[in-house]
Order: C-alpha cells, then structure tokens, then sequence
C-alpha cells in the first residue's frame, strides 16, 4: 500500500515497501541508529579538530604551525571522501593483510568495538568537514582580533588566555556555527557513500539498494527523512545564535 500525504501527515505513515521488505519507516528507523552514529562521530571529529587548529593558527599567524595547518586544510578540501574510503578499503588489505569489520558490531554488544568499526568512516568524513570548518575558524579569529575591543582587552594587560576565551572566540564562532549548519547536507551525502564502502547498514545504504531494485516508496521515505534532517540542523542552528550573539532574541 503507498502513502498518500493524508496519510503521511494524518497517520506518518510511508506506506510499504515495493519490494516487499515491510513498512519504510519500520526499515528507516531500524537503521537510523547507525546512520546518526556515523554522522555525529564525524561532527565530533571535524570540530575537535577543526577548532582547535583554526584558533591556534590566527593566534600564531604567519609560523610554520600555521602554514602547516592551512596546508593541511587545502589538502583536505581537495581529496574526495570517496577516493580516501576506498584506499583505505584497498591498500591495507593488500600490503598488511587487514581490513576494517564488514559486519555491525551492537554498541550494547561490544562498546570498544563498535566505536573502532564507526572511528575510520567518521574520521574520513569528519575530516572533510573539518578542512572548511578550520579555514573559517582562522579567518573569523583573525578579523575579530584586529578589532578595537580587542586591542582595548590587550592594552588593559589581560592574559592571552583570558582575551581569547572570553572576548574573541565567542564572536568569531558565529559565521562558524553558519558553516556548521551547511555542513549537514554533506554529511548526509558522505553517510550514504561511507555506508556502502565500509557495508554499514544505515539510512545510506538502504536508499542505494532502495534505488538498485527500483523501490521507489523506499527511495521516497528515506529522501524525506534527510530532508527533515537537514531542516533539524538548520533549526539548532538557528537557536545556537541567541548563545553566542546578545543581539539575538527568540521571543
């Protein structure tokens, strides 16, 4: 049976599968669980190591700490995800006999080891992530410093510390919080590449068989469940901006 929208909006229902695997929010909500892991690891990774990297580098502009950095940020914006998945898959195997789990491992099961199968597909993506998020991060720091509050805080003889946790970071955060936001749809993107190189029975995958066998009610479920992700995200988004910025309020 398909769904109609009166029964998408009436009941949520999305109707069965064509091809006779069951109702398609039963099978997009089996698999969501591993579709939001992968995705969160790979936020978490791209910011602790884009953030960290971008703030260091505009406090320490021009040295080599800072060259390296921004070197490493270009290469990471210039090297597809799924080129950097698939070498991974490849070359190990070949040269050292070892390749990452091809079968999910429960969290409830074996914490350690569903962390370990999830760490290499997150930090593939997170790293793609992180590149952008930290050449923002940098130039976002570098034109908050220059500002005359800043050399007001500096002349006033505060710590460094004190000057940037407490009167640059939190402004230079906000086109970064932006970035973030736009970030999502590209992780959505790479969760369904990352699922099928490293077999990981998410959302992602379900859709690319979803599409092989010509499911189409399937292939509509899961489109819309990204879409209400995306939208998710630019919400939290949103309400992140009355934190950092006093001049927004929600009322």
């Amino acid at each position: 049976m398909r769904a109609g929208w009166g029964g998408i909006l009436l009941r949520g229902s999305l109707g069965e599968s064509l091809m006779g695997r069951g109702p398609v929010g039963q099978q997009i909500v089996s698999r969501l669980p591993v579709t939001l892991e992968l995705g969160l690891l790979a936020i978490v990774i791209g910011l602790v190591i884009a953030l960290p990297v971008g703030i260091y580098s505009a406090i320490r502009q021009d040295t080599a700490a800072d060259y390296a950095g921004r070197s490493v940020a270009i290469i990471g914006l210039a090297t597809p995800n799924f080129w950097l998945g698939i070498m991974v898959m490849v070359y190990p195997a070949i040269w050292w006999g070892w390749s990452p789990s091809m079968e999910l491992i429960p969290f409830s099961d074996d914490p350690v080891g569903n962390l370990a199968m999830f760490l290499i597909p997150s930090l593939i993506l997170g790293t793609a992530s992180a590149a952008a998020i930290m050449r923002l991060t940098r130039t976002m720091m570098l034109e908050v410093l220059r500002q005359d509050y800043i050399r007001t805080a500096w002349s006033k003889g505060l710590r460094e510390r004190v000057v940037i946790i407490r009167h640059t970071i939190k402004n230079a955060l906000i086109p970064v919080v932006t970035l973030i936001g736009l970030q999502v749809p590209i992780l959505v993107g790479g969760s369904v590449i990352m699922e099928n190189i490293f077999n990981l029975p998410g959302v992602g995958r379900l859709i690319l068989i979803a599409l092989n066998d010509r499911d189409y009610t399937m292939v509509a479920g899961a489109n819309l469940f990204f879409a209400a992700a995306v939208m998710g995200a630019n919400l939290v988004t949103d309400l992140i901006y009355a934190f950092l910025d006093p001049r927004v309020r929600y009322k």
